[in-house]
């Protein structure tokens, strides 16, 4: 990211200056918390996984009334330990990358703040702890962590493959849509005219509809006519032919974006951001020139 700083030929000016320079220092701190390959990366990022998943247990805990009143105290604690880590890490993100207003503005910028904001507004406002729930969408860096370990083609093939699918992903859900609009008014139709129907209207028998289509089956509808009961079962076994359809589509786009050619786990020293061919010369998001 950064150039080196050579020592100077002279070994008593060497000797007399052992301090790194600043450029050295942060090169240091970029690889730890933007690379993921070095041993300092790799152990940076485990320890973050573990951070979140402290702090995300340690709200799920505190939601539990008998516990909230034992130990609130250490909890809390815990909180704002995982808190401060946070918070010194996002500062440290945006200083080390050239250009911090990217940074701030991506995605993982976004879910980085948000991870830090609610225990300071839950000083401010009552019950804004629990937002720190919030903090899960930071294990999306966990595909990051993938990288080191020899899994990033498979988390980006999956990735890639759901963007890629998702113009007809769209298109399958309005068509469900519709077609779950038409069975449930023609259930209601059928159903409405009976002595203690629950299809009391075309709205709750849509919601029927999307229940049975799904096969989920709540049972708290029923269907009382030989017909109703009958369009129930076609809906029922048309759910079964369906479902395959999101899965080809998706699957499909999957092995085409597996074809793919791999990419470098460098991170760009603009806004961090990865996911770079191995030829790549300039950042795929912010167009930083990125270092050999």
């Amino acid at each position: 990211m950064f150039s080196a700083v050579h020592p100077p030929d002279d070994p008593h000016l060497a000797a007399s200056d052992p301090e790194p320079s600043r450029s050295e220092f942060k090169e240091r701190l970029w690889a730890i918390i933007f690379e993921a390959e070095t041993p300092s990366g790799k152990f940076f990022d485990v320890a973050l996984l573990w951070v979140i998943g402290i702090s995300v247990l340690a709200v799920m805990l505190e939601s539990v009334e008998s516990i909230h009143r034992q130990y609130h105290q250490p909890l809390l604690v815990v909180e704002w330990i995982c808190t401060v880590v946070f918070t010194v890490e996002y500062i440290l993100r945006i200083w080390l990358v050239r250009r911090p207003r990217r940074y701030i503005f991506s995605f993982y910028g976004i879910v980085d703040l948000l991870s830090c904001l609610p225990s300071y507004l839950a000083l401010i406002f009552t019950g804004g702890s629990h937002f720190i729930v919030i903090r899960l969408l930071r294990l999306l860096r966990m595909f990051r962590v993938l990288k080191m370990v020899g899994h990033v083609r498979g988390a980006n093939t999956i990735l890639r493959g759901l963007a890629a699918s998702r113009a007809k992903i769209t298109v399958f859900f309005f068509s469900m849509l519709i077609f779950a609009m038409l069975a449930g008014t023609l259930i209601y139709i059928v159903e409405s005219g009976e002595p203690g129907t629950a299809f009391t209207s075309i709205p709750v028998s849509i919601y029927y509809a999307i229940v049975s289509i799904t096969t989920v089956g709540y049972g708290d509808l029923a269907a009382q006519t030989v017909l109703g009961r009958l369009i129930t079962a076609l809906m029922v076994l048309a759910g079964y032919a369906i479902i395959a359809v999101p899965t080809g589509i998706v699957a499909s786009d999957m092995v085409r974006e597996a074809l793919h050619p791999d990419e470098s786990t460098d991170a760009c020293p603009g806004c961090g951001a990865h996911g770079h061919l191995n030829d790549a010369v300039y950042c795929r998001k912010c167009g930083e020139l990125l270092d050999d």
